[in-house]
Order: C-alpha cells, then structure tokens, then sequence
C-alpha cells in the first residue's frame, strides 16, 4: 500500500469514527434535552469563538446538562483557580455536480468531512488565563479538482494555544488583556477577517493582541503571523504573511442606538502575489469604517461597510476599495419573517500588468456568508446584488433563501474564487456577466447541544464563462450535523 492511499484510508476510518461519535452524541443529547430544556438555569451561549464564553459564574451544581460538571471545575479551595473544558464535533457530507463549470464526468462528486475540536481554559484568578483547543479536521477521497485541500483537512493541530493577563483600570468594567499565542481573530461581520468557520478547518494566526475595553467600546490591536494550514504536518507560523492592525467596535447616537467598527489592517507577504499581471511582494494597508443599526422599532434594519486599500505590489501602487450594504426588513408576525436586499462592490483592475493595482484584496473573508453559500466568488472585481427572505415556521426550525447576481466590476480583470485566487481569467471581449446563485438553507436545532442543518445551491453560469471556457451549470447538496459541549 503506498503512502498516499494508506493515508486516504485513514481519513476514512477517521473520518467514520468521528460520524460515529456524532451519532452517540447526539444521542445523549436527545436524551437530556427534555431536562436541559425545563431547567431555569441560564446557560452561556456557545460561540464560533469559545474562547468568548464565559462560564466564571456558572456552578454545576445547578444544572441538570450531562456536560455541566466539566464546565467550570476547581482546582483549589476557594475556587479562584478553576478550568472549564468543552468541544465541538462537526460531520459534513457534500454533493457536486459539474464543479468548476466542467461537463466531465470527474466534476461530478460527493465525500464526508468530519472535524474534532476540544479545549481546557484554564483560569488562575481574575487576571490570569492560559487557553489551549485542539483541532483534527479530516475528509475522505475528494476527487473534484484542486483534491483535498487545506479547507478541508488539517490531520492534528492546534487551533487556539495563547495566554491573557488582564488588568483593570478605571470603571469597574475597564480593562485591557495583553493575548499572546496562537488565537482565532474575527472582527465585525467578518468581511476581511474571520477563522473561516464554515471550512473544515479553521485559521489562525501567531502573534500577540492587547484588547482594550472602555466605556462601552473595545479596541484590537494586534500583530501576528498568519498560520497556513499543512494538512498532514503541524502548521508553521512562518509560512504565512505578517498581518496587524486596529479594530475598534461599539455605539453611539444615543436614543438611535448606533452600531460603529473603525479598523486599520495591515499585510505583509514574503512571497510573491500576482494580480491582473501584476507581480511583488505585496504590501498592502487597508483603512475602512462600518455602520449598523435598526430604525428604532419599525422594524427596518442596516449594515453598511466601506474600505479602502493602498499600498505597494512589487513596484506598482496599490489603489482599491470596497462597499458593501444590507438593508432588512423584520415582520412582527408568528414566523418572524425577514427580507433583504444587499449590495457588494469590489474594485478590479482597469489595466493588465500597469504600475497600478487596483483588485481589491478581501484578506481572510467569511465569503460564505456573503456572497454565496457555494463559495465560488470572492470579494474581488466583483458587483455583487442580493436579495433574500429567511422565517421560523417553529421556534427551532429555521429556513432561508437568498438569490444573487453577480458582474465583472472592471471587464478588464479576471474573475477571482472565494479564496482570492483566479476562477478564471478575463479574455477580450468577455462578457461582465457571471451569473446568478441560488441558495436554499434550512436548520433545526434539536436543543442547545445539536444543530442539524441542510441546503441546495445551484450557480446559473453566465456569458463570462461562455466566452471563456467551461460553462455548465453548478449544483452543490449539504447535510451537516454540529455538536457542541
């Protein structure tokens, strides 16, 4: 057996271990739901990130959960020196048809991906915090191009592994934490930077933070390096790109309630990145602002965002921006339906291999959740137009559907992947149009362990790809399972 194909059939068994624990989990957590559910202990609400969760006040005593005495367990007698512990368990199956636009019956595919996370957030005090979470991501024979890839497989590794020392100052809520170590950063809507919590495996960046919190507000500011995912090796913090900057949230306009993010972020790569002929080492600074908010109780609501980036590519200037925009509308009925429309541009570039720039990069985006849940396009040389509608038929069920038409934003510049790559080049006299998405998502959370979720997407392909290449239309099926504890 060679090495590779040995190493396929781990991550098969692997991967069908993992479904199997799923399975048992789920079970337990069928089991305890009708308790967990009557109980009237107020339980903290898990988060993508879990290092956020705080579980300082809880007592297991209270509750009635399977999981309850892990949660917050002393480790001397007053219990100022405590350690929680908690994980997820994640199985994913996924059906293709025609990826990558090809009619070739190798385009045609389905394969299981299951992910393993588990964590101990040890606290010493009010002061001092050391947080390790431990990640295996695996997936079976994937045979779409590309194979598998880091988004889907990283064997063993360590997602989180950093220490906090907080200090108080001021009001009694003031106060700044100094992070060093490995850590997952997430800011605001997570346009240009997210851990990427959809992919199988999740990013994360070496490097130190200090969070300052005050009156209200709480100010980022971070240096780091980025760390890519060795699917079969532990990551390496010096493969990636220096990555730092500002990023400052909170409110303000009084009785209006106003939502604001101001951010600096700022990249640094060692190697060389190529946009529309365009060759260096990049060095690109991006400023930007963010507003979001509801109209009092009207039950209209919004969320604006714009950037823009400068800087250096090899020799050439960097010139490009980006805005986004999402405008809803919330019915006060049974259901609670919600409609929306949104708007997404991204610079692209007006002259091929010029001394100017001007492709938006969108950094480490969270495209997923914006433009499109196939993840075909990314956050460059693209207009983006959206609208959707999502209701609860019951108060754990959940439906949504978005619809989405995209164009080339410059026909000059190539059109880019969820993952900042090309998808495909642009040709002369291509057409802007690259087509339309469709996205069905449905999701049912069994209690507050269990989600199940499911959804259908289809990419109707446009002229761009006609007068490109390949042009078959895309189907993509879902079906995933998330236990948390």
């Amino acid at each position: 057996m060679t090495r590779k194909s040995n190493r396929n059939g781990i991550q098969q068994l692997t991967a069908a271990a993992l479904a199997g624990t799923v399975a048992l989990v789920a079970t337990a957590g069928f089991a305890v739901a009708s308790e967990d559910e009557s109980t009237s202990v107020t339980y903290p609400k898990f988060k993508t990130l879990r290092f956020d969760e705080d579980w300082s006040e809880f007592n297991p005593a209270d509750g009635t959960d399977f999981w309850d005495d892990i949660k917050h367990m002393k480790l001397n007698d007053d219990g100022s020196f405590w350690v929680g512990v908690g994980g997820e368990l994640r199985i994913r199956t996924e059906a293709w048809k025609s990826f990558g636009f090809s009619p070739a019956a190798t385009a045609d595919d389905s394969f299981a991906l299951a992910r393993a996370q588990i964590y101990s957030d040890f606290h010493f005090g009010d002061n001092f915090r050391v947080f390790i979470e431990g990640e295996s991501a695996v997936a079976t024979d994937r045979d779409l191009a590309g194979g598998v890839r880091g988004l889907d497989a990283d064997a063993l590794d360590l997602q989180n592994a950093f220490v906090d020392i907080t200090l108080p100052f001021g009001e009694s809520d003031d106060k700044v934490t100094f992070r060093l170590g490995r850590q997952g950063l997430s800011f605001g809507k997570q346009r240009l930077v997210s851990t990427l919590p959809w992919a199988n495996s999740q990013r994360s960046w070496d490097g130190g933070r200090a969070i300052i919190e005050l009156n209200g507000w709480r100010a980022d500011a971070f240096y780091t390096r980025y760390t890519p995912v060795e699917k079969y090796n532990f990551n390496d913090w010096n493969a990636g790109p220096d990555f730092y900057g500002i990023y400052a949230t909170g409110k303000f306009g009084g009785d209006y309630n106003i939502g604001a993010d101001f951010y600096y972020l700022g990249l640094e790569t060692d190697g060389s990145r190529t946009y529309n002929g365009t060759s260096g080492i990049e060095e690109r600074q991006t400023i930007g602002a963010r507003l979001f908010g509801k109209f009092g109780d009207s039950g209209f609501g919004y969320d604006v965002e714009g950037a823009y980036q400068f800087g250096d590519v090899g020799s050439a200037d960097v010139s490009a921006y980006m805005f986004a925009s999402q405008v809803y509308y919330s019915f006060d009925s049974e259901w609670k339906p919600k409609v929306y429309i949104g708007f997404d541009l991204s610079s692209g570039d007006k002259t091929a291999g010029d001394s100017d720039v001007e492709t938006f990069n969108q950094l480490f985006p969270l495209g997923h959740a914006y433009n499109g849940f196939m993840d075909l396009i990314g956050r460059q040389n693209v207009t983006d137009i959206s609208a959707g509608v999502s209701f609860k038929p019951h108060k754990k069920f959940f439906v949504k559907a978005d619809l989405h038409n995209f164009t080339r934003t410059e026909d000059t510049d190539s059109v880019y992947n969820a993952g900042g790559g090309v998808l495909r080049p642009t040709a002369a006299g291509a057409s802007s149009d690259v087509g339309q998405e469709f996205d069905l998502t449905v999701k049912y959370l069994v209690d507050r362990h269990l989600t199940l979720q499911g959804g259908y997407s289809h990419f109707f392909a446009g002229d761009f790809f006609t007068d490109t290449g390949a042009d078959e239309d895309i189907d993509f099926f879902y079906f995933q399972a998330v236990y948390k504890f």
